[in-house]
């Protein structure tokens, strides 16, 4: 399995929006769960100005699949989103240092 990340900015209303679909968000997180590696909130200041999303999929083109069924894409949460393949080798969630 490929991880891939996709970097979400918050667009105008993304404040109002979020509350209004938060349910139906975390419902399709929780209905979904094994297809994250990790997800959450981007915050500066203590706002959220976006998301971090890192799915495990076959392609890209499956990965935005799974990243497109979320609530939050269909409500327009997110003004921008940066999508890339994504590999992790060092740190607490990879266990150390990969190439160990």
């Amino acid at each position: 399995m490929t991880l891939f990340a996709f970097y979400c900015r918050d667009g105008v209303n993304a404040a109002a929006l979020r509350e209004q679909f938060l349910a139906q968000h975390l419902a399709h997180i929780e209905a979904h769960i094994d297809d994250f590696a990790v997800a959450g909130p981007l915050k500066d200041n203590g706002e959220t100005v976006g998301s971090l999303v890192v799915l495990k999929a076959e392609d890209e083109a499956e990965a935005r699949a799974k990243f497109e069924a979320d609530p939050y894409h269909a409500a327009g949460v997110w003004q921008s989103v940066h999508t890339t393949q994504f590999l992790g080798v060092a740190g607490e969630w990879v266990g150390g240092a990969a190439w160990k």
